[in-house]
């Protein structure tokens, strides 16, 4: 009898101290292939082991009470619906990756790092260089509060390099037609932002067919609209994305303090172009390479 209630205390105190027997608890917000590759390069590069719980598959979870049961040395959130869910842990670190707001969900709070989706603005305004469109007067359209931040590094970094930016502000979806009408006479090309106030479904097949009806060629950030008539794309390598969020994890499970790790932008970029689109706009982009090309 001693010894089974001595085997039983020590199953409790083993339970107790592995409640979560990896480094790592990865919340991912669903299961598309953009999250999976950020997660697969996570792993390829983090040393930790990890336990992934899909978001969408749990509706009606506490993640929150889930994390301080399993108590994980870190967090990796992939996607807002998972960085939303433990939005308010403070007593764990908390890595985001492919999140393309994160202060606006997490505040100023201090154990939170990661890597957004932002590409840098000079990411964009080089490809504009090397397709010679950095002549062409550029248009934007924007919701300020959702995008204002990275319009006044667009405005920064194009003064730097004497590109001209016509940027408008839009406070709903249905005053876009008119703005961009608006801004027909003074720009040659429009960059659609991944602002969800300007961009939706019924917005961007107006924007394409305004590109098509005024020969102003569209720039954007994901490849999905250079199918359907955008010309340029420059997107984010949610594999890489993932590294480098595995990167940030190696570092806290070394010791470094998640405070001392600032968080960061897409280092690494895809540009796809239509080069149908191209021909009937009139531009000439021969000579151009790129192993991402929609023909």
């Amino acid at each position: 009898m001693r010894i089974l209630f001595i085997t039983f205390l020590i199953s409790l105190l083993f339970s107790a101290v592995n409640a979560f027997a990896g480094d790592i608890l990865v919340l991912q917000s669903m299961r598309v292939k953009p999250f999976d590759d950020a997660l697969r390069g996570f792993k390829s590069v983090c040393k930790g082991e990890s336990k992934t719980v899909l978001v969408g598959d749990a509706q009606g979870t506490d993640f929150v009470a889930m994390a301080r049961k399993e108590r994980p040395e870190l967090i990796l959130a992939i996607g807002a619906e998972a960085l939303n869910r433990v939005k308010y842990i403070r007593d764990i670190p908390v890595i985001y990756s492919m999140v393309l707001n994160p202060e606006k969900i997490i505040g100023g709070a201090k154990n939170f790092t990661g890597v957004n989706m932002n590409i840098p603005p000079e990411n964009y305004l080089s490809m504009l260089e090397k397709l010679n469109l950095s002549k062409f007067k550029i248009g934007i359209l924007y919701d300020p509060a959702k995008s204002g931040n990275i319009v006044k590094k667009i405005q920064q970094t194009a003064r730097s390099r004497k590109i001209e930016i016509t940027a408008r502000e839009v406070r709903h979806s249905k005053d876009v037609p008119e703005q961009l009408a608006e801004m027909r006479g003074s720009c040659d090309l429009f960059w659609m932002l991944p602002d969800t106030t300007v961009v939706t479904p019924e917005t961007v097949e107006f924007i394409l067919l305004f590109s098509q009806q005024n020969r102003k060629p569209v720039i954007t950030f994901a490849g999905k609209y250079v199918d359907t008539g955008a010309m340029v794309s420059l997107e984010i390598d949610g594999f890489d994305l993932g590294k480098q969020a595995g990167e940030m994890a190696n570092m806290i499970l070394g010791g470094t303090a998640v405070s001392d790790i600032h968080n960061a932008d897409a280092r690494k970029s895809v540009m796809r172009i239509n080069r149908k689109v191209a021909a009937k706009l009139g531009i000439n982009i021969n000579g151009i390479d790129t192993p991402n090309l929609t023909n």
